[in-house]
């Protein structure tokens, strides 16, 4: 049951209970810029256990189930739902399952000159971990990932590396941090968030967020540009808009009757913010439509 499927390469554990892999090309030309290897999910045995001193590539992994332990040199980090962490040929990297609670991680492997920079570009460079809010965000990529490099097309390679490139910009998107204080501070700006997302309609100004949060107004737009590189209005008015525009393909739909539904008094506000967000207006829009 733990022997690796038949033709696998043999830098996979056979300490698996099931997986889905998929290969593309696994010795791709030196003068690749980014090419997606192979990628896949591991259901891990309860004796897990994973000891390189070097990989053939570039790899991404993720948590979605389970704990574990993982070590890049003398630095350990604890792994549970939601870990991300790289790793790439030079790299030595241990990783271990719970026997209690066996790690299910997805992983995506690749190559190409541009490979290292790009992982740093994502903040996720080699030897490094991160962790993702909420713990689920980028699994659909994987689950993409993996449905597209096993269909065997000649588009399947152009298509991964499409979306890992994807996967790139979640990562940036969704990362957390690790630990103390700063994580407190991020459970902080995650409640307003949601807080936003849920009451949007009602909501009109900064003062009705920090007030409902029980929050300082500055506070919370300092929470926002460390985490969110905007401002809690310019989320607020996003949430606002794409209503809007879901409004604005109904029949019939007229846009001060939108503007009332979604709390702007002033029709000819409504439709400068929607231009702002949009780059076109209200009724442009509608035409487009």
């Amino acid at each position: 049951m733990k022997r690796p499927a038949q033709g696998s390469p043999d830098f996979f554990s056979p300490q698996v209970i099931s997986a889905r892999r998929f290969y593309l090309d696994l010795d791709p030309p030196r003068a690749a810029d980014f090419a997606v290897v192979c990628g896949g999910v591991e259901h891990c045995a309860p004796d897990y256990a994973i000891r390189r001193e070097t990989f053939p590539f570039h790899s991404i992994e993720y948590v979605a189930q389970g704990s574990g332990q993982l070590r890049f040199g003398r630095r350990h980090f604890e792994l549970r739902p939601g870990s991300v962490f790289s790793y790439a040929p030079g790299i030595p990297h241990h990783i271990i399952s719970d026997p209690q609670t066996p790690l299910v991680k997805y992983f995506v492997d690749f190559a190409g000159r541009q490979s290292a920079q790009w992982l740093r570009h994502q903040k996720l460079p080699a030897g490094s971990v991160s962790q993702i809010f909420p713990p689920t965000e980028i699994q659909p990529l994987f689950d993409e990932l993996i449905r597209n490099g096993s269909r065997g097309t000649m588009h399947a390679p152009d298509l991964c590396r499409r979306l890992l490139e994807c996967l790139g910009v979640k990562l940036l998107e969704a990362r957390a941090p690790l630990q103390g204080a700063d994580s407190l501070a991020f459970v902080t700006y995650q409640h307003c968030r949601e807080h936003i997302r849920a009451h949007h309609r009602r909501l009109r100004t900064l003062s009705q967020i920090a007030r409902d949060c029980h929050l300082d107004p500055a506070y919370v737009c300092r929470l926002f540009r460390r985490y969110d590189h905007q401002s809690p209005y310019q989320f607020l008015m996003r949430l606002k808009m794409n209503d809007a525009a879901s409004l604005l393909t109904q029949p019939g739909a007229l846009v001060k009757n939108v503007a009332s539904d979604l709390g702007f008094a002033n029709p000819f506000h409504f439709s400068r913010l929607f231009k702002s967000v949009f780059a076109v207006s209200p009724e442009m829009f509608r035409s487009m439509r």
